[in-house]
């Protein structure tokens, strides 16, 4: 492929930057020459799944994909809480309460609709001009702005105390950990994300994605 759009299923324990490396690295062997590889919106380290690789000219075309909504599966974890909202942060005890499923399943209805939601430090925004994770780990105070943001749907999947599973159908810029540690807020039990896997971008499936060893990336 010399131009176009690549669904890859990313692992955990990668980096976005690193799946467009590899995928780079198998196009430009199989071209001869350097491939122009790109991605439309990052998935932390710890998450897997959907991510539209662009190739080529379709690079230009980058920031339409990103604005694009999505669909996540989550597992939460209640009564803790992580400095940076998932498990590769500083896990804390919070409280000791075990919410009914009826709690639970009122406290998601509360977090549908148009909402307002405050990215994660540990996140790539940009404050000042730097990127917040880098400010947040030398230490630095800041805060960033709330923004308006959209959940069209959220669904319980499985509840066994600690751990909650959802479905969530989002608007871009909805970040999933902040959600979670909203829904640990509103339960007064504290919360994390555990697990995240992007299971749709727009009308693009899990399904129709190829994992990177069925790419040819084997590292």
């Amino acid at each position: 492929m010399t131009d176009g759009i690549i669904l890859i299923d990313k692992p955990t324990s990668m980096t976005s930057f690193g799946v467009v490396a590899r995928v780079r690295r198998v196009l430009s062997a199989k071209n001869g020459k350097k491939a122009k590889v790109g991605h439309t919106g990052t998935l932390d380290p710890f998450a897997s799944g959907l991510m539209i690789i662009v190739v080529g000219k379709e690079c230009k075309n980058a920031g339409d994909y990103s604005k694009l909504d999505k669909t996540y599966e989550a597992t939460v974890r209640l009564g803790q809480t992580s400095t940076t909202g998932d498990p590769e942060g500083e896990i804390s005890d919070f409280s000791e309460t075990i919410p009914s499923q009826a709690e639970i399943k009122n406290a998601l209805a509360k977090h549908i609709g148009e909402i307002s939601q405050r990215p994660p430090i540990y996140s790539a925004i940009k404050v000042g001009g730097e990127r917040a994770y880098k400010l947040a780990r030398h230490g630095k105070e800041f805060e960033i702005p709330m923004r308006q943001i959209t959940i069209f749907s959220l669904d319980l999947i499985d509840y066994r105390y600690p751990y909650l599973k959802i479905r969530t159908h989002v608007s871009s810029g909805t970040y999933i950990r902040s959600l979670a540690e909203d829904i640990g807020k509103l339960l007064g039990t504290g919360a994390y994300c555990t697990e995240l896997r992007r299971i749709s971008i727009a009308n693009w499936d899990i399904n129709q994605a190829v994992t990177l060893p069925s790419f040819g990336i084997l590292d």
